[in-house]
């Protein structure tokens, strides 16, 4: 088998584009030099290596395990281009980031800094709840992680490098947000509006109520914090979630912080990555560049309410 480097990249951009003409422009060429370049690599290798269901691209096993090997060739390769740029002062390159939906709050503004601090270089920022990191994460897609709860059944190269307090709001007008402390049974009439299942404040929250044999009454299961602080600031019930959600702020857009025993919840941001996975001079100057922005007295440690 002799395909080229540059036919593998193709490979993995329709891998992720599950399409020939997203692939191709993706990489740069037409249409159908992209389809003769894919049909070559699978005369190579001498078997399919995709099949076309409903014109959406899907790949045979074959072809998952040459997605693998060729995204892994092209990681060896950026790897290899950025300890070359390292020695000559991170000139360019390609940073790879996937962080959870509550890390959007502060992701954006590190970035742009790191961006600043480094102008040739190019970020590519992943927004995903937490099931679709963790999912990245397995298929080691990106360089860096950054979300609350990493997977406990992957070794992971793990470090905690922000708070991320978990708070409980209701809305501002309701009775409760008055009180210096409110014990946590007192809620137990009340109506919960929470993350969805698989969510990092989901998860730090349901083992709290579970150590503490508490018994939330849902109300609603949301997929974002902006729709629980809309719902909750409505009178729909009250609820937990990041405080990073609300800019560090006890106050926000009609809702308000409540004290109640127990919390805020302790909990932290992880930056995370396969321990298997050697890290690029890049992402190592991102990882230090993240720790030093998220110490800052200017609010960048937003959250600490």
């Amino acid at each position: 088998m002799h395909p080229t480097f540059r036919q593998l990249r193709l490979f993995v951009a329709l891998a992720d584009t599950g399409s020939v003409s997203a692939a191709a422009k993706k990489m740069h060429v037409s249409q159908p030099t992209a389809s003769m370049q894919l049909k070559e690599v699978t005369q190579s290798v001498g078997l399919p290596l995709y099949e076309v269901i409903s014109r959406k691209i899907h790949l045979t096993e074959v072809g998952q395990e040459l997605a693998v090997t060729a995204r892994s060739m092209a990681q060896a390769w950026e790897a290899f281009e950025q300890n070359v740029d390292a020695i000559k002062g991170l000139s360019r390159g390609k940073l790879r980031v996937a962080v959870v939906s509550t890390a959007k709050y502060f992701m954006p503004r590190i970035i742009g800094s790191f961006c600043t601090r480094y102008p040739a270089i190019d970020v590519s920022l992943e927004i995903l709840n937490r099931d679709g990191v963790v999912q990245r994460l397995r298929e080691n897609l990106d360089d860096l992680y950054i979300m609350s709860m990493p997977p406990a059944d992957m070794d992971l190269a793990d470090e905690a490098f922000m708070p991320n307090p978990i708070v409980v709001i209701a809305s501002a007008n309701d009775p409760l947000t008055e009180r210096k402390s409110v014990p946590l049974d007192e809620l137990a009439s009340r109506r919960f509006i929470l993350r969805e299942k698989g969510s990092g404040t989901r998860m730090a929250g349901d083992l709290f109520f579970r150590q503490t044999k508490f018994h939330p009454d849902v109300r609603l299961e949301l997929g974002s914090n902006e729709a629980i602080k809309e719902s909750v600031a409505g009178g729909l019930g009250i609820g937990v979630v990041s405080s990073h959600c609300l800019h560090g702020l006890q106050k926000e857009h009609g809702v308000s912080v409540v004290h109640i025993e127990g919390f805020p919840l302790p909990s932290a941001w992880h930056i995370v990555h396969p321990r298997g996975r050697k890290m690029s001079p890049l992402a190592m100057a991102f990882s230090q560049h993240l720790r030093t922005e998220s110490s800052q007295p200017d609010g960048s440690q937003a959250g600490a309410v």
